[in-house]
């Protein structure tokens, strides 16, 4: 028999506006959006949503589960169920697992495992490399989300830096080529600076000066360049310099642009000054940088500069980021935690909730071209989120559920929480707890 859940007097914020709206599911489905919705039924599950707002259901397009190979910092299960704990109800996940997901074969083997165990719907990047062209002209377009190529070395070490190959791969593929910009060239003569001077023990602060904005934007600007050469649609993670945005355009749709950005949320709060207390907790690749390049990463979101908010979720347990600098990884977890962060910067007035909702839900949809996913419409999948505005919490080890147990957020209070989270019309989180196991789907694609 088909469930039924009905939302009753919620503040809905979809494609721009904010209505008091009931939303009717049946089975997967919104089956009905109206300002007063009876209940039909004594088997329908009604959710008060009085005084709270409902958003779809968030879209992370780049984050890394560690699936398979690295099981000891995270699993697609135990990142999935934090990330549904954080409004968080679809995510990409990123090549740079051990073996990396650089075959057709290899890849499909991902998805396999998500379809057992993902709490949240799914799709996975396929990685390019420096001789594997053979491979990604296998892709079916339709049925993954797109390539990522690392331009710049991170974790994983998928680097991609012959200039023939990766002319021959954008003008090859149909795919939306997503990448990782710093250029290595510059990152290793400042490495080699700085471990002449300090050895391993580089202190912490000087991560964004080695990881600098000259390599971020050297390389920024090359791969712009190649995908207006080739014609390539270009999608550019992780902005985190503020010279960086003004390589983008705002005055163009985004169904309509070739070229597109995102930003990270650890590049939209923190910045160098953190280093102080937080340490290699937040050693990212690209680093975070100043206080201006937060300002002007924001400006650039608001603008439209930048089309997408992410996370780039990239777990490490507590004794590998314990480590002098040399060795300790970059990366964080933080599909938790996302969504509240981002209420809390609209309780500072820095962005609304419409906007939260276009750049984290709406726009990865568009951008992807994510079929039936992203938004608030009658016949769309019910990926839905609750949050309560005035219900402050603080994050602590006793309420982190990423399997690595840390946060970089651990101590901050926040005003929102997340109450409900449905998964496909199933409430998979209500209210700290998790009262049905939900099985996420296989993303697809209109393309």
């Amino acid at each position: 028999m088909t469930s039924t859940v009905l939302i009753k007097n919620a503040q809905v914020v979809n494609e721009g506006s904010i209505a008091h709206l009931d939303i009717l599911i049946e089975g997967d489905r919104i089956a009905e959006i109206s300002e007063s919705i009876s209940v039909k039924s004594a088997e329908t599950r009604v959710i008060e949503a009085d005084g709270c707002y409902v958003l779809p259901g968030l879209i992370d397009d780049q984050v890394h589960f560690r699936e398979p190979g690295l099981t000891h910092k995270a699993t697609i299960e135990t990142e999935s169920k934090a990330a549904v704990a954080g409004g968080i109800t679809s995510f990409i996940e990123m090549p740079n697992t051990v073996p990396q997901a650089t075959t057709v074969e290899l890849l499909e083997e991902k998805f396999t495992r998500a379809a057992e165990t993902s709490w949240a719907n799914y799709s996975f990047m396929f990685g390019g490399t420096n001789d594997n062209l053979e491979e990604i002209l296998k892709v079916d377009e339709q049925k993954v989300a797109g390539l990522k190529l690392f331009l710049g070395s991170s974790t994983g070490n998928m680097l991609v830096d012959d200039p023939k190959v990766l002319e021959e791969i954008f003008s090859n593929t149909n795919l939306l080529i997503s990448a990782h910009c710093e250029d290595e060239a510059t990152i290793r003569a400042n490495m080699e600076k700085f471990q002449s001077e300090y050895g391993d023990d580089i202190p912490i602060a000087s991560h964004p000066v080695i990881r600098s904005e000259e390599a971020c934007y050297l390389s920024s600007s090359r791969a712009i360049e190649l995908a207006k050469k080739t014609g390539a649609r270009l999608h550019v993670f992780h902005l985190s310099t503020e010279k960086e945005t003004h390589l983008f355009k705002n005055n163009i749709p985004l169904s309509e642009k070739k070229i597109t950005s995102e930003v990270c949320i650890h590049h939209l709060w923190f910045n160098s000054d953190d280093y102080k207390e937080k340490g290699t907790l937040i050693k990212w690749n690209p680093a975070v940088k100043t206080e201006k390049d937060r300002q002007g990463l924001w400006k650039a979101l608001l603008d439209d500069r930048i089309d997408v908010i992410a996370t780039d979720h990239a777990p490490h347990t507590s004794e590998e980021k314990d480590n002098v600098y040399t060795k300790a990884p970059s990366g964080g977890p933080l599909v938790q935690h996302a969504l509240v962060a981002l209420l809390e910067m609209y309780h500072r007035g820095v962005i609304s909730l419409e906007q939260i909702v276009q750049k984290s839900a709406h726009n990865p949809a568009i951008l992807f071209q994510i079929k039936e996913r992203g938004y608030i419409r009658k016949g769309y999948k019910a990926d839905l989120v609750i949050v309560d505005l005035n219900a402050p919490w603080a994050v602590n080890k006793e309420n982190i559920l990423y399997k690595c147990g840390w946060s970089p957020f651990e101590g901050t209070t926040f005003k929102s929480r997340v109450t409900h989270t449905l998964i496909n019309g199933v409430i998979a989180y209500e209210n700290l707890k998790f009262p049905n196991r939900t099985i996420g789907e296989r993303l697809t694609f209109d393309r």
